[in-house]
């Protein structure tokens, strides 16, 4: 249930800036992962927000307006292709959910990060699972992560149409296999360690 329980909870215990942390994007074989930070005006009730992947891409884009114009504070930060293919992706998202928050035109003083992991965050930080479905702040965060994914997506398929990245999004459709197996994976845009069936196709 989306509520401010675990916002109220921080609230009471004298943390005054509880920022929500999301992701989106970490699953596609192509392009940035992206995460965002957002510090929500307390008790703040935004009709239709809800975890990202509920919602239709048009409400999102509503939502979006909606959040940029009502936050105290947001920020949204990008795991690059380079920095996922230097490290890994768990370690790419790690780093942009960091920045999120460490760039945050409101300091924040603690931060709900939805998912299992919150590590050397530069505030004191807990992780949430489920949490774009259970906290307001996080889900806010997961809208502004994922539409901003989405835009990077059809300037991706602006640039190189032959992928369909605009209809799939990056995620490894039979479509999407099927185009990079005719084209080959384009260097600047596809995760190296996500694109290994490509070699073992040229093994067989």
């Amino acid at each position: 249930m989306l509520d401010y329980s675990l916002e109220q909870e921080l609230w009471e215990n004298g943390y005054e800036m509880v920022c929500g942390v999301d992701e989106a994007g970490r699953g596609p074989l192509c392009g940035p992962v992206v995460a965002a930070a957002v510090i929500l005006p307390r008790g703040l009730v935004i009709d239709g927000l809800n975890d990202s992947k509920k919602i239709s891409p048009k409400k999102r884009d509503a939502l979006y307006d909606v959040i940029i114009d009502s936050a105290v504070a947001y920020a949204i930060e990008q795991g690059s292709v380079e920095e996922i293919n230097s490290t890994n992706i768990l370690e790419a998202t790690m780093n942009a959910m960091r920045r999120a928050v460490s760039n945050l035109a409101v300091k924040a003083d603690f931060a709900l990060v939805d998912g299992n992991i919150a590590r050397n965050f530069p505030i004191p930080a807990r992780p949430v699972v489920s949490g774009d479905a259970r906290s307001p702040s996080i889900a806010a965060a997961s809208i502004l992560a994922k539409v901003t994914r989405d835009r990077l997506c059809i300037q991706m398929d602006e640039q190189f149409p032959m992928y369909g990245i605009a209809k799939h999004k990056g995620y490894g459709t039979k479509d999407h296999m099927a185009a990079l197996r005719q084209y080959g994976a384009e260097p600047s845009i596809y995760r190296t360690k996500f694109i290994r069936f490509l070699n073992n196709d040229e093994e067989n």
